[in-house]
């Protein structure tokens, strides 16, 4: 078990964080033709890259059959991510769970395109506690009661839900700013990879969508070990890391008791108020 490498407040895990790397990625030129997949942890991040890497090739399995999910699209705030992308000539497609405030400067004045996806915050936290309590990246949670309470106390990796998605949301009238919702992706993948492709100003034909929507199923990415995590070395993640668990919505409601369904309510109520309604399509689900 790790502890968390802390930077401004905010807990990042322990393991392949380095403050240094935190620090010089608010400082990485972002291009143009840069593309960013952005959420906070547990919230569909893998399955986007995974869309977006099958778009990139028109369907075809053989680029996310055959090299690591981390490597396709490297994440700016880690070690090994960070001397990717600096290594590598653009257009660059790259991931992150960093905080608006510590993300790349540069981005904001770019036309680079940034997907950015959010979730029912009840099943996030569901999501990262099973997800983090069974790796040795964090800090472990010795029950879902503790971890419920490090949560709405944003002491858990990445920081505070509540922030992270205000603070981003703040970008979504921007042209290049495509904003989805976890959710509808569920509901209708196939309109979800439409409205990606419309926005990367990408053409696929009806098959070639098909063999997208094929290949970034639930069922086909739990089977591809360059997209499951499996082939991390045991020696640096001993108990190893279960990326896909159940990938469903709703799954909160089997583990949050009532009155921690209520007390997390109070606090969206508190902490996300000012939105359009309807923004936020789970409040009832």
């Amino acid at each position: 078990m790790s502890d968390y490498s802390w930077f401004e407040g905010i807990p990042f895990p322990g393991l392949g964080f380095k403050t240094k790397i935190i620090e010089e990625a608010h400082k990485f030129l972002i291009r143009d033709e840069d593309t960013i997949i952005l959420t906070y942890p547990k919230s569909g991040t893998n399955w986007l890259i995974e869309i977006v890497c099958l778009i990139e090739k028109k369907g075809n399995p053989e680029w996310v059959k055959s090299v690591p999910i981390w490597e396709r699209s490297p994440w700016i705030e880690t070690e090994i991510g960070y001397k990717m992308l600096n290594d590598k000539e653009g257009p660059h497609l790259m991931s992150s769970h960093l905080p608006f405030h510590r993300f790349p400067k540069s981005f904001f004045s770019s036309k680079a395109k940034m997907i950015y996806v959010i979730r029912n915050p009840r099943d996030v936290l569901v999501s990262g506690y099973f997800f983090w309590g069974n790796s040795n990246l964090v800090k472990n949670p010795d029950s879902l009661t503790t971890y419920f309470e490090w949560f709405l106390n944003g002491n858990v990796a990445y920081g505070s839900w509540f922030e992270h998605t205000r603070a981003w949301l703040s970008m979504r009238e921007r042209e290049n700013f495509l904003l989805l919702k976890y959710e509808d992706m569920k509901k209708d993948p196939r309109r979800t990879i439409e409205k990606i492709c419309d926005f990367l100003e990408k053409k696929l034909e009806p098959d070639e969508l098909d063999m997208v929507l094929k290949y970034s199923s639930f069922q086909a990415m739990k089977e591809n070990n360059m997209t499951n995590f499996s082939i991390i070395n045991s020696d640096v993640i001993p108990s190893g890391l279960k990326l896909m668990r159940k990938g469903t919505t709703g799954d909160w409601k089997n583990h949050l008791t009532v009155a921690q369904a209520e007390a997390f309510d109070k606090a969206f109520q508190e902490k996300m108020s000012g939105f359009p309604p309807g923004l936020f399509s789970w409040e009832t689900s």
